[in-house]
């Protein structure tokens, strides 16, 4: 509690310091900042150089002022379409969409990111696609549409990484983290938070969102200090890099922070300056937060002011997401979607000319051909005749090799019809000697039973009734050993009549893994494992029975609970049991793992598990079908059963499945 209190003391403090101390610094790296660039702009040696420099102009006023960022962006989009440099005009039409955004115009923003898009496709540059890629996602997330958003940064994501851009998979993984905060899947967010964290060196200019993004994924996990210092370190970057549209966000979010614990003037504190900061940058979306902010904080204090912060927010809102606005967006999307269309069909008819164009030119060299085979068909009718002589005697030899082959597969078949039949009868035949033995020995019970009842012995009719109950309960007892193996048999024969339907493998996962727990629980109260869980949340849908495969996971799942079950009462001191199941996307293979910590496979046995019949449970605990059974339904889907297992240290069965 102490140390929550002083974090909380400290970090109050420093974000007010670096408001005290941050101004002149801020000016002054603003304007060494700039004269750098304007240097560079001035001994430009060629005309790409020159372009290049007044991009880089236009992105440094992106967040500092709106004017200057559109003159240097709209001067080098001439330039670069004078010189005809398709790559260049593609980055300046992304860098305005940035600026147009900004200012709460997503459709003028959309538009030129649809432009840009267009032409870095045509130019094949993999860099400008994921970038527009990227700008599509953030102007989706302005829209509050973060779904659409992650969809669109995926993409880039896939391409930058393809490229191995390590600084853009870095801003790629932030961008993820964001959108992922805001529909709180807050481990997705700490994830790729974490990796874009990890990759530092290459985030310097845009650290201040990675500290925010991180600030807000700890509030909502309700770590408050930790969401503290993550938001003093994005207001000190912030500053550091000129960010006014940065400082703006972090500002309500120092705000919203103060708020839940109550300090209500440094919550108004900091909303004041986010929405100056948000001002001067006419960055439309932080005078909405911030104003929403001072609103709520004015509202029961300074009625006049609140309503002065209402009617603010209200105009920023209405600026940005106005039925006007959203009807022109949709226009724009609409308008693609036709231009998408009417490009497929362009498409789809170039490639009919190419198909006409490949019928008549194989027609052509049909007609050829046949020309010259009708030139050569008095030479080759000789030939004919021994190539129909050859034909024949290599029929007649097919015939025989297929008949051959034929009584191969049978003799195949019986042998395996015959190990087969000698497994049933082995398996069978134990449990019904029992029967016979026992039902031979009560018979000879039951005579002496007669004979001292006759005599009036009735302690030794006691003695031999209490013999035969027993023997009659282990008779019952193979009897259903006997039964179980012939359900078994019948279930490994039975051929599934389920239909493959769309699968949460996940949830189909977890769903069995409870079943199988809580099932030998009811049995065995003292039965006591750790249970884990590492599922890849990128995994799709997959076409498979689930009822199959479920019971398949059911039997790996129980098998390792018995192993590790069996380990633990083998009386073995510091043994914990442990289950891991997990799921992993790879190369078009889902992977299911079920892995346990218990005494493994012997390697003189791993050959023959999956045989049928084949057990290492003591006789009543197993009939040796279920992986024989479980190997045979993974295969029909077209997958792989395998087992990797080490003496003493544990067992992973894998259940490998196309997507």
């Amino acid at each position: 509690m102490i140390k929550t209190f002083l974090h909380t003391i400290l970090l109050v403090a420093i974000p007010v310091f670096c408001l005290s101390q941050n101004g002149r610094y801020f000016d002054s790296a603003q304007n060494k900042s700039l004269d750098s660039l304007q240097h560079k702009l001035s001994v430009a040696p060629n005309d790409s150089s020159l372009i290049i420099a007044y991009e880089r102009i236009g992105f440094f006023y992106a967040k500092l002022n709106t004017d200057s960022s559109l003159k240097y962006y709209n001067i080098g989009l001439q330039f670069a379409r004078q010189k005809s440099y398709a790559w260049l005009e593609a980055r300046f039409l992304a860098g305005l969409s940035g600026v147009m955004s900004n200012e709460g115009k997503f459709a003028e923003a959309l538009e030129l990111l649809f432009q840009s898009l267009k032409i870095a496709e045509k130019s094949k540059s993999g860099y400008d696609i994921a970038r527009a890629n990227r700008r599509i996602s953030g102007v989706y997330f302005q829209l509050e549409n973060y779904r659409k958003a992650i969809t669109y940064i995926l993409l880039a994501l896939k391409i930058d990484q393809a490229s191995q851009l390590k600084d853009k998979v870095a801003i790629d993984q932030y961008a993820l983290a964001d959108a992922y905060e805001k529909i709180n899947k807050l481990d997705s967010a700490s994830f790729y938070i974490n990796m874009a964290i990890g990759q530092k060196e290459y985030l310097n200019p845009l650290m201040q969102y990675v500290y925010a993004i991180d600030g807000r994924i700890k509030q909502k996990k309700g770590n408050s200090s930790e969401a503290f210092i993550r938001f003093a370190e994005s207001y000190n970057e912030a500053q550091k890099n000129s960010d006014l549209i940065a400082s703006s966000q972090v500002c309500a979010d120092i705000s919203s922070l103060f708020l839940q614990i109550n300090r209500r003037d440094s919550a108004i504190f900091y909303a004041s300056k986010g929405y100056n900061y948000g001002k001067k940058a006419s960055f439309k979306k932080g005078i909405l937060v911030n104003c929403n902010l001072l609103a709520a904080l004015y509202d029961s204090i300074q009625p006049s002011l609140a309503l002065f912060y209402y009617k603010t927010a209200a105009n920023a809102k209405d600026s940005l997401y106005g039925a006007n606005n959203i009807q022109t967006i949709q226009n724009l999307l609409s308008r693609e979607e036709v231009k998408q269309k009417q490009l497929e069909e362009v498409e789809s008819a170039n490639k009919e000319k190419i198909r006409l164009y490949g019928l008549l030119s194989g027609l052509a060299a049909l007609l050829i051909t046949a020309f010259l085979l009708f030139r050569n068909n008095l030479q080759k009718q000789k030939a004919n005749v021994l190539l129909r002589q050859q034909k024949q005697q290599v029929e007649s030899t097919l015939s025989e090799l297929k008949s051959t082959q034929a009584q191969l597969i049978q003799s195949e078949k019986m042998a395996s019809l015959g190990q087969l039949t000698a497994g049933i009868a082995h398996e069978i035949q134990n449990p019904l000697n029992f029967v016979n033995n026992f039902s031979e020995v009560n018979t000879e019970l039951i005579d002496e039973l007669s004979e001292e009842a006759e005599k009036g012995n009735l302690t030794e009719v006691k003695t031999i009734a209490k013999d035969i109950k027993e023997n009659e309960e282990k008779i019952s007892q193979h009897g259903k050993r006997a039964d179980a193996i012939v359900k078994s048999m019948l279930q490994h024969s039975r051929t599934s009549a389920g239909q493959k339907e769309p699968t949460d493998i996940n949830a189909l996962c977890d769903e069995y893994l409870r079943l199988a727990y809580h099932g030998l629980k009811a049995k065995d109260k003292t039965f006591n494992v750790s249970i884990k869980t590492e599922f890849d949340d990128t995994i799709p849908l997959i076409m498979v029975i689930p009822q199959d495969i479920g019971r398949v996971l059911l039997n790996l799942i129980n098998n390792a609970f018995y192993a590790v079950d069996k380990k633990a009462k083998s009386g073995l001191t510091d043994y914990q049991p442990e289950i891991l199941v997990s799921t992993k996307k790879h190369d078009g293979t889902i992977n299911i793992s079920v892995n346990d910590n218990g005494d493994g496979i012997p390697s003189s046995i791993q050959d023959k598990i999956f045989q049928p019949f084949f057990t290492t449970k003591p006789t009543g605990q197993g009939t040796g079908l279920g992986l024989s059974l479980s190997y045979d339904i993974v295969k029909s889907h077209v997958g792989k059963l395998t087992v990797e297992t080490k003496e003493g240290e544990g067992t992973s069965f894998s259940i490998l499945l196309p997507e």
